[in-house]
């Protein structure tokens, strides 16, 4: 098996590490499936809510899951597409404009490269890096909704865009944790774009829809219509909100209080009896208590209006509030929790269904689970990279790879 053919995504969450290796086959188009060779997970230490706040902790993290994961395959991890995560990863708004370079007016490839790097060159902030440019639409000599200019006759040629930044300092920190481990990086990709690209179809993208990716410690928004991204957020708030607000409420441990979440816990109070009751010297010897499982939903459900009524606030900012044809998809470890689809259902007035991973074959059945669509999208994500394909999520998600290119050399000009 060449090495060349191996992608791996290596999703960096705040609870935990997850690592998948995909074989990438000869004359696929985009829409086939890839084949999973590979997956891991080691729990997460020296990282909160998506940023690095222990750089060996966070090293020997990284290097448990990778070296799992090179046990089940047998082939070294020598490079991999990287997730992004954390508050300090924002989203906002860019316009470019240039004239059309040709004396006959026609744009070509080269026109739409220099408006897509002036959108860069505008109002970033002198502490972040650009992570992703997603050109929204073009307009020639004010013919708006353009969605591909070349070959197009005009004298102005304007883009619409949405630019991604990461603040320098923690993707600095995120890719010095990484190449400690002897792992090169092929690209930064924000956790919620990686993601989408594993739970969904064109279909979805191109009518409207919404993924929100619950993880331990963040919650993130993106939004997708007419095959491009409209919006994107991440919310310092997760689904380990809801097990602290458990432990607290019970007056018990966070380990405790995680297990009656995973096998007690419901987005429904309603549904739960009155008198039905978690025994949880079933769950810790040392806890001789009985709890109300009503009240453990009534708990789980408070914090979940909290975190849904912040997002339903991202969709009535661009006006899509219950206004979403594909709904919402729900991936992450919080989309575990049961009844968790109909609760949103409630909230959001619309579809809601649980994202699971697409496009992929595998012998491995625990991948087939929302906690790793993330790593999936990751490696989807490379397959698009290395087959040189015009999928159409991969051109509006354009990663802007200087931001790795930059930072690997910058850390390898620290090493001895």
């Amino acid at each position: 098996m060449a090495r060349d053919d191996i992608i791996t995504g290596l999703d960096i969450g705040s609870t935990t590490i997850r690592v998948v290796s995909g074989q990438v086959k000869a004359n696929r188009d985009w829409d086939d499936t890839v084949h999973i060779i590979g997956a891991a997970e080691a729990p997460a230490e020296g990282i909160s809510k998506g940023a690095i706040t222990s750089i060996e902790d966070a090293v020997s993290s990284i290097s448990s899951a990778l070296e799992k994961c090179e046990r089940m395959t047998g082939v070294p991890i020598e490079h991999a597409l990287v997730s992004v995560n954390g508050a300090h990863v924002v989203a906002q708004e860019s316009q470019g404009i240039v004239a059309a370079s040709k004396p006959s007016g026609e744009i070509g490839e080269d026109d739409v490269e220099r408006v897509i790097e002036t959108a860069q060159s505008v109002g970033v902030p002198p502490n972040f890096e650009i992570l992703h440019m997603i050109p929204r639409s073009f307009s020639v000599d004010n013919q708006r909704g353009i969605k591909d200019p070349v070959g197009m006759t005009g004298i102005k040629l304007e883009v619409d865009s949405q630019i991604i930044l990461g603040m320098t300092s923690q993707i600095k920190n995120i890719t010095k944790s990484v190449y400690r481990t002897g792992v090169d990086i092929d690209d930064l990709v924000v956790e919620v774009l990686a993601a989408s690209e594993a739970v969904l179809s064109k279909r979805e993208k191109e009518i409207g829809v919404a993924v929100l990716n619950l993880g331990g410690a963040t919650t993130s928004l993106l939004v997708m219509e007419e095959g491009e991204v409209i919006h994107t957020k991440i919310l310092p708030v997760g689904a380990g909100h809801i097990t602290n607000d458990i432990a607290i409420g019970l007056r018990t441990s966070v380990d405790v209080a995680e297990h009656i979440k995973i096998d007690h816990g419901t987005a429904l109070p309603e549904e739960v009896g009155k008198r039905e009751e978690i025994d949880l010297a079933k769950i810790d010897s040392k806890e001789n208590v009985l709890v109300s499982r009503k009240e453990v939903a009534e708990i789980i459900s408070a914090r979940l209006e909290e975190i849904f009524d912040m997002v339903q606030q991202e969709l009535r900012s661009i006006d899509r509030a219950g206004k979403l044809p594909a709904g919402i998809v729900l991936t992450g470890g919080g989309a575990k929790l049961h009844g968790i689809t109909e609760y949103a259902k409630q909230q959001f007035h619309t579809a809601a269904s649980i994202g699971m991973p697409r496009h992929i074959s595998t012998p491995i059945d625990k991948i087939m689970d929302p906690v790793f669509a993330t790593a999936i999208g990751l490696v989807l994500w490379g397959q698009g990279v290395h087959e040189g394909t015009n999928r159409p999520s991969l051109t509006n998600f354009s990663s802007v790879t200087d931001v790795t290119n930059k930072m690997g050399k910058w850390f390898k000009s620290l090493m001895p």
